[in-house]
């Protein structure tokens, strides 16, 4: 699960990335409702999934991703040999099994930062901790040395054109604090008004905002945080009277290509398409076991279970096509997902049913998410697009049959069902929870440690075998077969 950088509800499709791609699979025409064998209602399907997968089993696949990492370095990341040899070992097993299985590569950007420094100037100048934002433009070798000038603070600060007075911006470097909208909208806003750089400060904490943008072309001047404390004290100097600064940054923006993995069954009607996915790059710092090699392990595992009931035997095969999805890059701001939709055409977008996304599913202190998809929690995004409350109610009723407490989770957009949802479809799926704290209500709900992480390992190199609880691990894996298999079968719960 990718780090916050900032809420989005619509996610544009990034066309620097597309360029290297290769076209999303073409689906196939739809097969005979005659040539399925057993009633595509009756459950059996989901029931036999649920039996054979076991979190035994996709267990093997992750220590496999562990030892992936040991060999390249520690980590899988996207760009990386590690993340090239996951692809690879789920590539390999799927096609072994039968499935139609693709590459799809894109373009990606790291970001290496070389200098990152604020100085207020004046008689005795002083350094800020300075964060650099990701994909910033670098500032000139000598660094931007200008006055600042301050957005308004309001409940948008910094969001809109209406925040920076006409004028009063222009060759200066703008203090904007953080909050309500995305970095991108305040880098946007102040290099508008003129804004020869921009600072935000952070609205909380101790720390410097680390914020930044999808990839360079969203860079337009150069963009870094301070703290709280260090943004409140420059807007009261700068309120008094004209404060100066040198802004100096430098980063390196290096090109690499990466992959997903697509899957898909042979059979099955290709106009009713149940999609499941699940990203299988961790972050450089390191193995990504639980995020999310859980996630990615649980799906390749019901994927197998579904070739075992010869989904990719000539009139055996389910009633609907599935196709599963290991994505890349969903670390740098899910963009192997991104750029999956931005390749479908309209037709195909149409002929996608659902999609089930499973992204860290076997937390240390874990807590049984679902995601909300009729806002019934009223926080957050709102509900997702026709079809997410059933997918929802599906999940749910497994779980309240197996006897699992469960929550609901908003679709925040910090994981892959962000491109779906933000072209009409319908999604759903659970997680275990990331760096969020668990409450003592949870505690005694599910166990664990109340004030504690539920991934205490979160973007770390302990994200290893070890950082896994394996019973939230099979609960998860129940319910990923349960959906998959119900849906592969039947879509009538979603009007389909």
């Amino acid at each position: 699960m990718r780090a916050i950088r900032h809420r989005r509800r619509s996610i544009p499709a990034l066309a620097a990335l597309a360029a290297a791609a290769v076209a999303a699979p073409v689906l196939l025409t739809a097969a005979p409702a005659a040539a399925h064998a057993h009633d595509q209602r009756d459950g059996k399907l989901a029931r036999e999934l649920v039996e054979e997968v076991t979190a035994r089993g996709a267990y093997r696949h992750l220590a496999r991703f562990q030892r992936i990492a040991d060999a390249n370095g520690g980590n899988r990341a996207a760009g990386t040999p590690g993340h090239l040899a996951s692809a690879a070992y789920v590539h390999d097993t799927l096609k072994k099994a039968g499935y139609e299985v693709s590459y799809q590569d894109f373009d990606i950007y790291e970001a290496h930062t070389k200098t990152e420094k604020t100085t207020v100037l004046g008689a005795e100048p002083r350094e800020l901790a300075t964060a650099a934002f990701t994909f910033t433009p670098s500032t000139p070798a000598a660094g931007l040395t200008a006055p600042l000038a301050l957005a308004r603070v309001d409940e948008t600060p910094g969001c809109t054109a209406d925040d920076y007075p006409a004028g009063a911006f222009t060759g200066k470097i703008a203090l904007v604090k953080r909050g309500s909208c995305t970095f991108v909208e305040k880098q946007n806003a102040a290099a508008a008004a003129g804004a020869a750089g921009v600072i935000v400060y952070n609205h909380s904490g101790t720390t410097p905002v680390r914020g930044g943008f999808s990839s360079p072309a969203e860079g337009l001047i150069p963009s870094a945080g301070i703290t709280l404390a260090e943004g409140e004290a420059l807007a009261a100097a700068a309120a008094g009277g004209e404060v100066r600064v040198r802004l100096d940054l430098e980063q390196e923006h290096v090109r690499k290509t990466t992959r997903n993995v697509i899957a898909e069954t042979k059979g099955g009607r290709a106009d009713r398409v149940v999609t499941a996915g699940a990203h299988l790059d961790s972050v450089p710092e390191g193995p990504g076991i639980n995020d999310n090699g859980s996630g990615s392990a649980g799906l390749l595992e019901v994927a197998l279970k579904l070739a075992d009931e010869g989904a990719n035997k000539k009139g055996k095969g389910p009633a609907n096509k599935v196709r599963f999805a290991w994505w890349s890059a969903e670390e740098l701001g899910l963009l192997g997902s991104e750029h999956y939709v931005a390749q479908l055409s309209a037709r195909q977008k149409k002929d996608i049913a659902l999609y089930l996304n499973f992204d860290m599913i076997a937390s240390p202190n874990p807590v049984q998410f679902v995601y909300d998809g009729d806002d019934s929690d009223k926080t957050g995004e709102g509900a997702g697009p026709a079809g997410s409350a059933q997918i929802e109610a599906l999940i749910n009723g497994f779980l309240d049959k197996k006897g699992k407490p469960h929550e609901g989770s908003d679709f925040d957009g910090r994981s892959d069902y962000g491109p779906f949802i933000a072209n009409g479809i319908p999604a759903g799926g659970t997680f275990t929870g990331a760096e969020g704290i668990k409450t003592a209500e949870q505690a005694k709900r599910y166990g664990g440690t109340a004030g504690a992480a539920y991934d205490p390992n979160y973007h770390g190199a302990g994200d290893d075998l070890k950082n896994l609880d394996l019973k939230a691990f099979d609960t998860n894996l129940d319910v990923i077969a349960h959906a998959v298999g119900t849906y592969a079968q039947d879509l009538r719960s979603l009007g389909k």
